[in-house]
């Protein structure tokens, strides 16, 4: 029965029925086959999941990223990043990791980098001579990255649903992101130097740049003021939320003057919308975390696996591989509230950190998205740069590679993760 259910989940997905349709939809099933009173159940195990404090963070953070794209202060970093490494070989699109990296962080989300940083970035390249495979494939991969720097709705969710906390899961979050990052960066200017792609021939004067520090610094402070905040104590993840959403108001209306009351009211619906879908797939997942623990279905995996869950080593790589395969064709958000409930009593079982986990999880998930044949944001960048998905997915494979190796470092070399969250205890 337990097989069956799993199945027709993935089928559903598949089909591209919505993940909390999905989850929902076999959840009623499985109740409903068991003989328990669905109609009791599902309200009340739905209620208790998204009642939860830490979770006002996802709307507050998705609300931060809107009013940042909308009130200039994401066009700010661009802009302060190229006159710092625009003339380096590969500077406009090290410019596309850097920006990557802070706008999916407030965000949360690969794909809303993606199409964001895209839309901003990818005309530019085109125009300077670059590839568009090279251009297309760069921007979905940048975008990976930035859900793995903190703050990141990926490491609240994943908090929540294992009751861990969540600014050690941001700490833990830092040097993975940082190697992504760095080790695409090198591989930009590689590629670079080798075309010849080149933004500027010299840098600009220190004054110029400065004067671009000047604008941009208010933008640059608001992540850390954020992440000091929270690792300091000064404020829970979610008074974080608030004091960003604050923050990029203040400074995108009466600093910068870009913000609006109409931009304002198109950063609130957008954010809504997104906001409620997240919301509403967790309360479904939470009938699903029921369902999955009521009929002791970890326990059941833990025997089906048998030699694996006595060997940490064997176990993250055949997770590893099950995480990898479900990112290709579920986005992070989704894949974290299925994934947790069934993983985690088998990480703990077997004595593994479960910050290292929820670290190595939503690293492998992030590629997953740019793993060929469905990664999602290869199709996102795809429909918005208007390259075939075919010379997209050429491009990709060396930065894959980039990223699955450190995907293994981090996995097995767990102190990268869990010495900076020891060095804030």
């Amino acid at each position: 029965m337990i097989l069956f259910l799993i199945i027709l989940l993935f089928v559903l997905i598949i089909i591209r029925m919505p993940i909390a349709f999905s989850l929902m939809t076999v959840s009623i099933i499985g109740i409903g086959w068991t003989g328990v009173e669905f109609l009791e159940i599902i309200p009340r195990k739905m209620y208790f999941g998204i009642n939860n404090f830490s979770l006002l963070a996802i709307p507050l953070f998705v609300l931060a990223g809107e009013i940042m794209s909308k009130g200039g202060m994401s066009k700010r970093i661009v802009e302060f990043s190229k006159l710092l490494i625009g003339p380096l070989p590969g500077g406009l699109a090290m410019v596309v990791i850097i920006s990557s990296v802070f706008f999916a962080a407030l965000t949360g989300t690969a794909i809303a980098a993606a199409a964001a940083i895209g839309g901003m970035l990818l005309p530019l390249m085109k125009k300077e001579g670059y590839d568009e495979g090279f251009s297309a494939s760069l921007v979905a991969s940048a975008a990976t990255v930035g859900p793995i720097i903190p703050p990141s709705i990926i490491f609240i969710l994943f908090g929540v649903m294992a009751n861990q906390s969540i600014s050690d899961l941001f700490i833990g979050g830092v040097v993975p992101g940082i190697l992504m990052g760095v080790g695409l960066m090198i591989y930009s200017y590689f590629v670079g130097k080798k075309e010849g792609y080149k933004s500027m021939d010299s840098f600009p004067p220190l004054k110029d740049i400065l004067l671009g520090f000047k604008d941009a610094v208010l933008a640059l402070l608001m992540p850390a003021i954020i992440i000091g905040g929270i690792v300091s104590g000064l404020f829970t993840a979610t008074e974080s939320g608030v004091i960003a959403v604050l923050y990029a108001i203040i400074i995108s209306s009466v600093v910068y003057r870009e913000l609006n009351f109409k931009k304002l009211y198109e950063a609130l619906i957008s954010s809504t919308k997104t906001s409620v879908g997240i919301i509403f797939l967790i309360g479904s997942a939470a009938i699903f975390i029921w369902f999955v623990s009521f009929n002791n279905v970890p326990e059941q995996l833990q025997s089906m696996l048998g030699v694996f869950a006595d060997n940490p080593i064997l176990l993250l790589l055949v997770i590893n591989i099950v995480l990898l395969i479900a990112g290709t064709f579920i986005d992070t958000i989704s894949a974290v509230t299925i994934f947790t409930p069934i993983f985690l009593p088998l990480i703990m079982a077997t004595n593994i950190d479960p910050i290292h986990f929820g670290v190595v999880m939503a690293v492998n998930l992030s590629i997953g998205m740019i793993t060929p044949p469905v990664g999602v944001c290869l199709f996102v960048v795809s429909s918005i740069s208007k390259v075939h998905i075919k010379k997209i997915i050429k491009s990709v494979t060396p930065q894959l590679a980039i990223l699955l190796v450190i995907l293994i470092i981090i996995t097995y070399v767990p102190w990268l993760i869990t010495y900076p969250v020891s060095l804030f205890k």
